[in-house]
């Protein structure tokens, strides 16, 4: 196996970045792992790892890594969201309804206050009819 060098954990997360936009979560995590493992407190790593998560259905591994990162970057109202459709996904709509709140207020893009209107009107963390179900972006 060749040695690890910065370029190519840069190499790894681009291509990482590739596999998750063509949908595969499984091959982004096991590329991912390696570089998190070299560089842990890389949040853009963590970041991409816990969306790789998410569409994975690992839910758990999802939430701790989009909590990690909000450690970090208490402010990043993506992981906020993310992390709120991920608790959503595992039907724990309260703590989801805390993390959809504190994105809307962030950052208020439309699909963040949706989420955060959506989520209070039903209190049950059900996906609307139009709404994609998925990925968190």
């Amino acid at each position: 196996m060749p040695e690890s060098s910065p370029e190519t954990h840069v190499i790894d997360f681009r291509a990482a970045e590739q596999l998750l936009a063509v949908r595969d979560p499984r091959g982004a995590i096991r590329l991912l792992d390696s570089v998190i493992a070299a560089h842990p407190e890389n949040t853009a790593a963590r970041l991409l790892r816990a969306r790789s998560f998410f569409l994975a259905a690992q839910l758990r591994s999802a939430e701790l890594e989009f909590q990690i990162v909000l450690e970090r970057e208490p402010d990043n109202a993506f992981a906020h969201f993310a992390l709120g459709r991920t608790l959503e996904r595992a039907n724990r709509p309260e703590e989801a309804l805390r993390h959809f709140r504190l994105a809307a207020a962030l950052e208020p893009r439309p699909e963040f206050i949706e989420a955060a209107r959506f989520a209070r009107d039903t209190g049950n963390g059900d996906h609307a009819p139009d709404r994609p179900a998925g990925d968190p972006e």
